[in-house]
């Protein structure tokens, strides 16, 4: 069973319509990455799965249910992007009020003040935690009850580096136990590694859905090599020039050498001939892939308008 399906949803308000025919699902113990601009329809849609929005057409399930009842949402976590709590509280006496409000039990609260690093700060009021510290807060009261489907709205804003670090890998391992998560997120380097699929919104629309492989075979971007270490390093530039590869001279004797997938296998060869003291391939990444459906969504759109 899929933790979410979402058949032909819209959602509109009055003439305007913000979600246009929405086919999606999540599978079980699946991460999916939700990515688009400001206004793409991402937290629209995060709030239909939640059930705190009625779709205007279409079918929503979420855990083979209606997402509007008790037993659903109790299945639930959900982090805003924006966390407010009460600042009089201290973080264990705010936990404790959602695990009550969740049914969760008791002893969960100080697992999780542990788990997302805030066990010494159990005691402090909300109102001297930083914006870091909240949003661990708000983490923690999202993970109450070990829901089976999460949903993360930009969880690594006001983290620091090592704090973001331990946020992915314990969707890693939330992952790994089957829980079923909806990522999104603007920190799109960061969060590469750790989904199993991305799904594209641009205002409103689903531009692209699927693994990164499947995502990169369709878009069908340049590959980049970069080497270091080869003889008459200018001669090469020109060669590539000629052929019609961009290239450039990086840093100290590393050149950078772009060519349509087609040709990956053949230029490495050639360049591995050559002995070069080091090599990296780089794939098109996710801010790539992102910036390329960006750009086609812009160019469709203009094509419909004109």
């Amino acid at each position: 069973m899929n933790a979410v399906e979402l058949h032909g949803v819209q959602q509109r308000y009055g003439k305007m319509t913000v979600i246009h025919d929405l086919n999606l699902t999540v599978g079980e113990g699946e991460v999916l990455g939700l990515f688009g601009h400001n206004g793409a329809g991402k937290t629209t849609t995060l709030k239909l799965i939640l059930g705190l929005l009625q779709p205007s057409a279409g079918q929503l399930q979420v855990l083979g249910q209606d997402p509007h009842k008790h037993q659903v949402r109790r299945q639930l976590g959900y982090l805003p992007e924006n966390v407010t709590f009460y600042p009089q509280l201290s973080g264990r006496e705010t936990l404790s009020y959602f695990a009550r409000l969740k049914g969760a039990g008791a002893s969960q609260v100080d697992e999780l003040l542990e788990k997302v690093g805030l066990a010494d700060a159990a005691q402090r009021r909300v109102k001297t935690y930083s914006k870091g510290m909240r949003q661990r807060l708000g983490l923690a009261q999202a993970l109450l009850g070990a829901p089976r489907l999460l949903l993360l709205d930009e969880p690594t804003v006001g983290l620091d580096p090592i704090a973001t670090q331990e946020l992915y890998l314990l969707i890693d391992r939330l992952r790994q136990q089957g829980t079923s998560i909806i990522l999104c997120s603007h920190e799109l380097s960061g969060v590469e590694r750790h989904i199993d699929r991305a799904a594209i919104l641009a205002d409103g629309h689903l531009q692209a859905l699927g693994d990164l492989t499947s995502l990169r075979s369709a878009a069908d971007l340049p590959v980049r090599i970069r080497l270091a270490g080869l003889a008459a390093p200018q001669a090469w530039l020109q060669r590539w020039a000629d052929a019609g590869l961009p290239a450039r001279q990086l840093n100290g004797d590393w050149l950078e050498v772009s060519t349509p997938p087609a040709g990956k296998l053949a230029l490495l060869d050639e360049l591995l001939k050559a002995q070069p003291r080091d090599l990296e391939v780089r794939q098109p990444s996710l801010e790539d892939l992102y910036g390329f459906y960006m750009a086609k969504a812009r160019t469709d759109s203009a094509g419909v308008n004109a």
